[in-house]
């Protein structure tokens, strides 16, 4: 099964993600409210509309109905979880003593390159985009869990960890979207199948790259997750 294969190529970077200082600072209250106030800008500003079309193009290409349904539904949901999470954060600011949101902020270096990444994967072919929009999906369903189980009691992100949540039901769509690579993997001959799995690998990287320009980190430690 094709995501048993994606599994073993994400696990070390995942575990990377969610032991990353931008993550871990939210569970134990001590990362800084600029930081939380750029992943929101970035998220919901830049990176979030950008996906949203990328799983446009990819419910555009591909060769099955139920796929096409499943992007589409996805399209619908991304747009609804950004605004869902600058409303979220805006309602919060004034209790968390958070930061507010510049309507215009600049777009950060490691966005711009995860969102040309999206762009170029999914105009490349359908199995290609499909390898690119995977990590987000996956990873926002395991780093929310592990948000929600490990934070610390009486951490000051309590509140936003709760909203960031995607809810339950996020799971469906994660598992909707690992049983399509399971199905499509299965039916491609081996270099499409490839490129599924050459993209989900860089787009594991990108989701590394976008915590370490949130947080911050010298650049020395941002050149991780650079491709």
């Amino acid at each position: 099964m094709l995501q048993q294969e994606l599994a073993e190529i994400c696990e070390p970077v995942l575990h990377e993600v969610l032991n990353h200082p931008f993550w871990s600072g939210l569970r134990d209250g001590t990362l800084p409210g600029e930081a939380l106030a750029r992943f929101v800008r970035q998220d919901t500003g830049f990176l979030l509309p950008s996906y949203a079309r990328a799983l446009a193009r990819c419910a555009a290409a591909a060769p099955d109905d139920a796929d096409t349904r499943l992007f589409g539904q996805s399209v619908v949901g991304t747009l609804e979880a950004r605004d869902g999470l600058r409303e979220a954060y805006t309602g919060l600011a004034g209790e968390l003593g958070l930061p507010g949101l510049e309507e215009r902020a600049p777009v950060e270096p490691a966005v711009v390159a995860h969102t040309a990444f999206f762009t170029a994967a999914t105009e490349t072919s359908f199995h290609a985009g499909l390898g690119a929009v995977l990590p987000m999906v996956w990873f926002n369903a395991e780093v929310s869990d592990h948000l929600r189980d490990n934070a610390e009691p009486g951490t000051r992100y309590a509140p936003w960890i709760a909203a960031y949540h995607p809810g339950e039901s996020y799971r469906y769509a994660v598992r909707a979207f690992l049983d399509m690579a399971d199905r499509v993997g299965d039916q491609s001959p081996p270099r499409l199948r490839r490129l599924i799995t050459d993209h989900f690998s860089r787009g594991i990287r990108h989701e590394l790259a976008f915590a370490d320009c949130c947080a911050a980190l010298p650049a020395q430690s941002a050149g991780k997750g650079a491709l």
